[in-house]
């Protein structure tokens, strides 16, 4: 073993994947969520952490503590499901996460897509800290084509601005692909994802330029500089105009509240964002109008045309870090974090 490889891993944390599961079970109760609540944010969070997406792994417990210890957060209020329409469920949070909600409220949303074509399952009330995938990974599971969005606290400042407005602002796509892992997609609409700083901050990196700006509106690479300031969008005018569609879609189009609101809401708490999220279910079977084999095989052409020539499709990073951890059997974080978490117990 070399010194740098030595070093390595003195500085990092390998778990398995049940043993992580079982550590955020464990901080998730001694911390006062229920058995649903912790096992539903335990799946997601262990799901980012086993396709390494850092940012919405692990860490992401230090988030869900802190907003409970806060007391912002409901820990054990049960999800309302509610048939409002046709094509529309409707899954009150009551004040807690998002993600025992999204499970209570899929499979309706599931059964009525298949049966209309096209649904939408509303969340409202709900503390959102999450990725998107994981959900659309589910939906597209059933062999439908999956959309979600919502917004989160205005930390991101619109084009041209240096005063945020906007949420992060993700926004998510999946695509089922018979015999392959789907097509998904997974992205902030501003130029990177909150955590994504907060990491660099947390290891006392830089961020890259474009990324934010400090709290005088100059361009900042210093991780806090940001923090303290504003993000900014991707692709300018593009992203701001996308982050400002995701603030109306999933906020006052389904009746939840806008990142502006969910950062007054927040009061200076710091705590996960409050607000709603819109989540779209299609059946192909009822689109395609019976011809589902064929637009099937031109929908992997367009796939083909993209890996044919050297290029990447979005989330084949992730696929390549599951196998790559399921082949390992254990994740790896650094040591400093685990630390944090232990100390959560």
């Amino acid at each position: 073993m070399s010194d740098i490889q030595a070093e390595t891993q003195a500085d990092t944390q390998s778990l398995s994947l049940p043993d992580a599961f079982d550590l955020s079970i464990r901080i998730l109760t001694a911390n006062g969520f229920s058995a649903d609540h912790a096992a539903a944010i335990a799946r997601t969070i262990c799901a980012g952490q086993r396709d390494e997406c850092h940012s919405h792994g692990l860490y992401r417990l230090l988030v869900c503590v802190h907003t409970a210890r806060a007391g912002k957060v409901s820990c054990d209020a049960a999800p309302v499901v509610v048939d409002a329409a046709p094509g529309l469920v409707r899954a009150d949070a009551q004040g807690a996460y998002s993600l025992l909600a999204f499970e209570t409220g899929r499979p309706l949303l599931v059964e009525k897509a298949r049966q209309t074509g096209i649904a939408a399952l509303a969340i409202n009330h709900c503390y959102h800290f999450s990725a998107l995938w994981p959900e659309l990974e589910s939906i597209v599971a059933e062999g439908l084509v999956a959309l979600a969005l919502t917004p989160s606290h205005s930390w991101v400042a619109p084009y041209g601005g240096t005063k945020g407005v906007f949420g992060t602002n993700p926004l998510a796509f999946a695509w089922p692909r018979p015999g392959q892992d789907p097509f998904v997609f997974d992205f902030a609409t501003s130029a990177a994802a909150r955590g994504e700083i907060e990491l660099h901050r947390r290891a006392g990196k830089p961020i890259p330029l474009g990324w934010a700006v400090d709290a005088d509106g100059e361009s900042t690479t210093d991780a806090q500089r940001a923090m303290d300031g504003a993000m900014l969008t991707f692709g300018g005018h593009k992203g701001s105009a996308l982050s400002a569609m995701i603030e109306l879609m999933a906020g006052p189009l389904i009746g939840d509240l806008l990142s502006l609101e969910s950062m007054a809401f927040d009061a200076g708490a710091k705590s996960t964002p409050y607000h709603g999220e819109l989540i779209i279910a299609i059946d192909p079977n009822i689109f395609m109008g019976g011809n589902v084999a064929h637009h099937q095989a031109r929908a992997e052409a367009l796939f083909d045309a993209i890996v044919g020539q050297g290029a990447r499709l979005p989330s084949q990073r992730r696929y390549a870090a599951r196998r790559r951890t399921a082949e390992r059997g254990e994740v790896t974080i650094p040591k400093a974090l685990y630390q944090d978490l232990l100390a959560l117990l």
